[in-house]
């Protein structure tokens, strides 16, 4: 009988197939005591796991290439970090075996950042699947991870390792859900670089029997269980309809009566600039910056490997539009050389901006050498600070980009939301405004973009949030300059077509969602948009919200 769940659409399209489960954990290693003298041994298996790991992460990264691999560069660095060795090693020291050490040290940490409540308390799927990579090598046995299967499936896990995202093959993953995440988690971020149908913080998914055919919209976040061939017709037609619309849409961003909404890409680097152009973004509005800071967390850097690597992504959008966030370090990506190691909360403590000003001398690099990629090309560049709380913080920023000589636009990210409400006076230094809806939720809402349990309050639909919005975009138009959206918000194309209505000026997201955005926008006039703004303003929940904004924009 056809049952229908609901969980976090979090990557556009429909999969339907049988049901696969992820491998089986790797079981908890035996509590049993070694001699003193089988100390330095077991030390040495542990750095050895350890290591070989790690070069396995950065191996996987380097295939997957794009977002993925600056994820997996991240969690390498997890699977090094000195203070969990120490802890290893103490452990093996009072006679520990070397995979009991490393599960013991893992569950501390674990337990240490969720108890604390710290920002890094989201990334527990990471954490648990370095851990169990590490114990299962040390233990001899098959690592966990995608079945294997020669026929194509729907993957269902608890969460996906960022490990396990990258490398799917979409030809037999016809679509994955999971009981844990959210929709700005690295599996859904993943996700929809990999264009595969997604669902995300489905409770009780774990439970679907292995066999059992599926329907999963990745748009709705509607699971359907053994759907009717009624209903198979039905999802089946209403993708092929969205496939012929997306073909047909063509051209830069607009809506049915002319308003142009530019349509950006978000980017981690050169390697995902070919998706971008490919799928016709009219430049790039969100360049994230730090995968060329995990290379080495020890040091930043040199000015020559920043001018090489900006310089290929400037070169890719001849008279089009780039716009540079600088480093966003901190929180859930440390490095070693600028974030502090005892913070209570990261979140909430020196990241972002606030890092750079405290060493100048990495922001003034960055910055000379976005002036010198930028030399002699008919780019338009502009760069924005992440983590901009007041107009103190954005006068900071615009000096060091005219210290540095760099002839280009100066933003500042709205995701606090002081920024948000006081944006005219930040508008008084720079000279556009972009909003972060991912982290501008979190701070909103005081809820961890990564846990799956709040991930209620990290719907980017949520009322108050878009009233934050609406009042960005409101000062922005005031002063005549510009307010574009670069968070995963833009990537839904219902919600842009919210956000042109709020006044928003641009929308970026990841390369596989323009078309559907551009599709969507071009069904629409801009007085619809701002009407389904309204409406879905006037409610007191996402869902509401959603449902307002669909009626008006369907015509109901």
């Amino acid at each position: 009988m056809e049952t229908t769940l609901r969980g976090v659409g979090v990557s556009h399209g429909v999969a339907i197939g049988e049901v696969r489960h992820m491998g089986t954990a790797v079981l908890e290693p035996p509590a049993k005591q070694i001699p003193a003298d089988e100390a330095p041994r077991e030390q040495g298996r542990a750095r050895q796991a350890v290591e070989a790991v790690a070069a396995d992460l950065i191996a996987r990264g380097n295939l997957a290439g794009g977002e993925a691999q600056h994820v997996l560069e991240a969690q390498a660095m997890m699977a090094q970090d000195p203070e969990l060795m120490a802890d290893v090693d103490r452990r093996i020291t009072v006679g520990s075996t070397a995979e009991r050490a490393v599960y013991d040290a893992f569950a501390a940490y674990r337990a240490l950042l969720a108890n604390a409540g710290e920002y890094l308390a989201g990334r527990v799927a990471d954490l648990d699947d370095v851990r169990n990579r590490i114990v299962a090598r040390l233990l001899g046995v098959p690592m966990p991870g995608v079945p294997d299967s020669d026929e194509p499936y729907v993957l269902i896990a608890r969460d996906l390792a960022p490990a396990d995202t990258a490398l799917l093959d979409p030809t037999l993953v016809l679509g994955f859900v999971t009981e844990e995440g959210g929709p700005t988690s690295h599996s859904a971020i993943l996700a929809r670089a990999l264009g595969v149908p997604a669902v995300v913080a489905l409770p009780g998914a774990g439970e679907l029997a292995e066999g059992t055919v599926v329907a999963v919209d990745g748009s709705t976040g509607d699971v359907f269980v053994d759907p009717s061939e009624e209903k198979r017709t039905e999802l089946t037609e209403a993708a092929e309809a969205r496939k012929a619309a997306l073909a047909a849409s063509s051209g830069p961003g607009a809506t049915s009566d002319g308003h142009k909404v530019p349509l950006l890409a978000n980017i981690g680097g050169p390697a995902d600039v070919p998706a971008a152009v490919e799928a016709g973004a009219e430049g790039v509005g969100l360049f994230r910056t730090e995968f060329l800071f995990l290379d080495d967390s020890a040091k930043a850097p040199s000015e020559a490997k920043q001018v090489e690597a900006y310089r290929k992504v400037l070169e890719a959008f001849p008279e089009g539009r780039v716009v540079v966030r600088v480093l966003d370090a901190g929180a859930d990506k440390p490095l070693d050389f600028l974030t502090p190691a005892d913070e209570p909360n990261p979140a909430l403590g020196v990241r972002g901006l606030r890092t750079l000003l405290d060493h100048p001398e990495v922001l003034r690099t960055q910055l000379t050498a976005l002036a010198k990629a930028a030399e002699g090309l008919p780019v338009y560049l502009e760069v924005m600070a992440p983590m901009v709380a007041d107009r103190t913080d954005a006068k900071a920023f615009a000096d060091a980009c005219r210290e540095a000589g760099l002839q280009a636009k100066f933003g500042a990210m709205v995701e606090i939301p002081s920024a948000a409400l006081r944006a005219r006076s930040i508008l008084q230094e720079v000279e556009f405004l972009s909003l972060g809806t991912n982290d501008l939720a979190q701070y909103t809402f005081a809820a961890d973009r990564q846990v799956g349990a709040v991930s209620r309050l990290q719907d980017p639909w949520q009322p108050a949030l878009l009233d934050l919005v609406a009042l960005s975009a409101e000062a922005a138009k005031a002063e005549g300059k510009s307010c574009g959206v670069c968070g995963e918000a833009a990537s839904d194309p219902l919600l842009a077509c919210v956000l042109t209505g709020l006044g928003v000026t641009s929308l970026s997201m990841g390369a596989a969602s323009i078309p559907y955005v551009r599709a969507t926008l071009a069904k629409h006039t801009l007085a619809q948009c701002e009407r389904a703004a309204a409406a879905a303003r006037a409610t007191d929940s996402a869902e509401e919200a959603r449902l307002a904004a669909q009626a008006v924009l369907s015509g109901e």
